[in-house]
């Protein structure tokens, strides 16, 4: 259960964010029509939940455009490294260390991935 006023966005609303990531800037009826798409939302729903999503600060409005356009209210790159942070801190006590290892031990990462890692651990310990 997400806590109340976490700015973490539920699936809806990162489905929402990743398709105005996709679009840029866009009129509900643009968002609309993808959520629909993928979703199978209704209008309303739509509309209610860039009026969320807009209190949560996920979303920016341009209220002086008309129809209405949203856009997503910082970068995919951002949003990732934000919302990383916050599930470290919540979940692994701030330790990256601690969900790098879980998801490693997982099993779902492949050879070119640990591969990868490993890499990156080389270079931050300065090997060649």
């Amino acid at each position: 259960m997400r806590e109340l006023g976490s700015s973490q966005p539920t699936a809806v609303e990162l489905e929402i964010l990743r398709i105005l990531w996709e679009l840029g800037p866009s009129p509900v009826r643009g968002i609309h029509a993808r959520l629909a798409q993928a979703k199978g939302t209704n209008y309303s729903t739509t509309v209610k939940m860039l009026s969320v999503m807009l209190a949560k600060g996920l979303v920016k409005r341009d209220d002086a455009a008309s129809p209405l356009v949203y856009r997503a209210a910082m970068s995919r790159d951002k949003a990732a490294k934000k919302f990383l942070n916050e599930l470290i801190e919540k979940v692994y006590e701030g330790s990256a260390m601690s969900l790098v290892l879980h998801a490693l031990a997982g099993g779902k990462a492949s050879k070119a991935q640990i591969d990868e890692a490993r890499k990156l651990l080389d270079e931050m310990e300065g090997k060649p």
